[in-house]
């Protein structure tokens, strides 16, 4: 286990849920020093989301990881004191409040940024800081929706579907963890720190493909296709034999070609109509009825044996059980077992990516609440009697 790429960073964590505490995780995946900051009597609702065992949220023993978990209340002056003396010292500030609450409380990011000028403020909101939604509360369903993503995704002739997981969250963490990458590398060239402007909506909103460009010039709506493609086919998942399920791509004219030879329909590849993705689209039916009735008619381990030896996309479609017992998964340790002091051997998803000489790393599991607050408090020139000053007026 290296330092990590980003050791020597201090992130202080005073968001909660989803976007902006999966940000700081992923800064702390590789090597930052993260501060995790809730309030004393109300920890963050993500603590609770979802199955817990043993009185330990399960997905937090993810969202926590690679952080030192403080309480403190940021709307008392003296809290808000305590917070300053975070900042004095550290890099980065992730904060999801609604515009004008760090303003309220005094920690207005230009004073935070006259007490520490290299300082990058990450503000994660719905909508960003600007703009007439800008006061309204939201959460990551309110993005995948005003997005464009629930709009195109779905049965045809069906509902509009929201994702059922925080899909804009988790692209907006990342986002979140690449600008404040961003504003650290002009940090290292001039000195200077700045705000981080982030709304939800906008990262889902860019990754959405050509639609805002197709509508623009040809006024063109995407519709909703289940697991088809408007861009090539065949393209959708398909039922084995064994009643099982496996998607099957064609996004490359090669790749196409094998697929069709391979189910026994080589006369399609000589269609004039067949040498485009968009072409192929057009005619969906009858090639999904090709390549459908070729799979129907396998085992799913018959079908991926032939799709492979053809040099053809095609995956299984897993729950988590077939994740955790893929060869692959296996081979590159996607899955990670960490310990966790309640729950003993936890899985959970390694870091994002590989670096060969500094890779990041899972150094623990999230943090009991409030559990590192005397220790993170001494290091920054508190003694036992402050502290426990504080925690009488009920500011830990």
């Amino acid at each position: 286990m290296t330092a990590g790429p980003l050791a020597g960073l201090t992130v202080v964590d005073v968001a909660t849920l989803f976007a902006g505490p999966l940000a700081a995780t992923q800064l702390g995946d590789f090597g930052a020093d993260v501060i995790k900051v809730e309030h004393p009597r109300r920890p963050d609702g993500a603590r609770g989301h979802g199955p817990s065992k043993d009185g330990v949220g399960l997905w937090y023993a993810t969202i926590g990881r690679n952080k030192e978990s403080i309480t403190l209340d940021l709307s008392a002056p003296a809290g808000a004191e305590v917070l300053r003396r975070l900042i004095a010292d550290a890099d980065v500030l992730v904060e999801n409040f609604r515009p004008g609450t760090l303003e309220r409380w005094g920690l207005a990011p230009e004073d935070l940024l006259a007490l520490n000028p290299g300082l990058v403020v990450a503000r994660v909101t719905a909508f960003g800081q600007t703009g007439p939604y800008a006061p309204r509360p939201g959460f990551g369903s309110l993005a995948e929706a005003m997005s464009g993503f629930a709009a195109v995704t779905g049965e045809e002739g069906g509902p509009p579907t929201l994702p059922p997981f925080g899909l804009a969250d988790g692209i907006a963490s990342l986002a979140t963890a690449f600008a404040v990458l961003a504003a650290l590398r002009e940090r290292d060239r001039t000195g200077h720190g700045q705000v981080v402007d982030l709304a939800i909506l906008e990262p889902i909103l860019s990754m959405l493909g050509g639609q805002l460009t197709i509508y623009d010039q040809l006024g063109l709506v995407q519709e909703r296709h289940g697991n088809r493609s408007v861009n090539n086919a065949p393209r959708n998942c398909y039922r084995t034999a064994d009643d099982n399920w496996v998607a099957v791509s064609t996004s490359s004219q090669s790749i196409a070609e094998r697929v069709l030879r391979l189910v026994g329909h080589p006369e399609h590849i000589d269609e004039p109509w067949f040498g485009t993705g968009a072409g192929r689209a057009a005619h969906a039916d009858e090639l999904d009825a090709a390549v459908g009735s070729w799979i129907a008619a396998r085992s799913t381990e018959e079908v991926l044996t032939a799709f492979t030896e053809a040099q053809a996309a095609v995956a299984p479609i897993y729950d988590v059980r077939g994740i955790v017992a893929d060869p692959q998964v296996q081979a590159r340790g996607t899955v990670l077992t960490v310990p966790d002091p309640v729950l003993g051997p936890v899985q959970m998803q390694n870091v994002l990516f590989r670096l060969s000489e500094t890779p990041g790393s899972v150094r623990w599991t999230a943090r009991p609440h409030g559990a590192d607050t005397d220790a993170v408090l001494a290091r920054h020139g508190y003694g036992p009697d402050e502290v426990a000053a504080l925690r009488e007026q009920g500011v830990l």
